[in-house]
C-alpha cells in the first residue's frame, strides 16, 4: 500500500483497538496522525470524530479510521463535516464497496462488537480498494451537492 496519511481517532469504547491499530497501520507503511482519545476514560465521541474528519476534509490526511463502541456514532458525527463520506464497516465486502461505489474517505469501526483481527481485514479491504468512478462518480457528486443545498 502507498505512503498515505491516516487520521486515527476513537472514544473510550474504541480506545483499545485504536491503540492496536496504530502500530499495525504504521507497519503497513502509513503515516498515522492520532487525534485521541488517550485512555479508556469516558469521553464524547463527536469531539474526536470532528478533529479527525476535519483533517481528512482539509487534505491533511488521505483517509480516516474512527473507532467507537459500534462505529455508528463516529460515522454520524464525521458525516457532519463538509467533504466527508464516512462508512460504518462491518465486513470486508462492505469496506471494498464503500470505496469503489461511494468513494468513502473515512472508515468507522466497532471496537466492542468486531474483533481486532476482523477490523484489520476490513481496513485492508478499505485501504486497498480504489474508487471505480464511472456511473458512481455521478452519484457521489449528487451526494456531495446535498451539503450545499438548503
Amino acid at each position: 500500500m502507498a505512503q498515505l496519511r491516516i487520521a486515527l481517532a476513537s472514544d473510550h469504547g474504541g480506545f483499545e483497538q485504536k491503540e492496536a491499530l496504530k502500530p499495525w497501520l504504521e507497519d503497513l507503511g502509513f503515516t498515522v496522525d492520532d487525534f485521541g482519545c488517550d485512555s479508556e476514560e469516558s469521553v464524547d465521541y463527536p469531539d474526536y470524530a470532528k478533529r479527525a474528519a476535519r483533517a481528512v476534509a482539509q487534505g491533511d490526511d488521505d483517509y480516516g479510521v474512527l473507532v467507537c463502541g459500534t462505529g455508528i456514532g463516529m460515522m454520524i458525527a464525521a458525516n457532519k463535516v463538509h467533504g466527508i463520506r464516512a462508512a460504518n464497516l462491518t465486513s470486508t465486502e462492505f469496506a471494498k464497496l464503500s470505496r469503489e461505489h461511494n468513494n468513502a474517505n473515512i472508515a468507522t469501526l466497532s471496537g466492542r462488537f468486531t474483533s481486532l483481527e476482523d477490523n484489520k481485514a476490513i481496513l485492508e479491504a478499505f485501504l486497498g480498494a480504489d474508487f471505480s468512478g464511472d456511473r458512481h462518480a455521478r452519484r457521489v457528486e449528487k451526494i456531495m451537492t446535498i451539503e450545499t443545498e438548503e
